[in-house]
């Protein structure tokens, strides 16, 4: 059920994430996909920082984080080709 939940968050953090980061975006699949490994990618910075969400909302909130951080990873790659 873990899985599924980082999923589901993970694809609503990608949506969202995509809203915030207008203009450096891929599309609405692409943001998606990015969302759900941003919720891991989120999980694991919010580790390292030793921070920890609690509940859908903090959840909802670091995925949201991992995935902003991913599309402007992802955004400066593609500029650089």
């Amino acid at each position: 059920m873990d899985l599924l939940w980082i999923i589901i968050i993970g694809i609503v953090a990608g949506w969202l994430a995509g809203v915030l980061v207008k203009g450096r975006g891929f599309g609405l699949i692409g943001n998606l996909i990015l969302g759900i490994l941003g919720a891991v990618i989120g999980n694991a910075v919010f580790g390292l920082l030793n921070l920890h969400a609690y509940g859908t909302v903090g959840s909802l909130a670091m995925s949201v984080v991992g995935a902003m951080l991913l599309l402007g990873l992802a955004g400066l790659v593609r500029r650089a080709d």
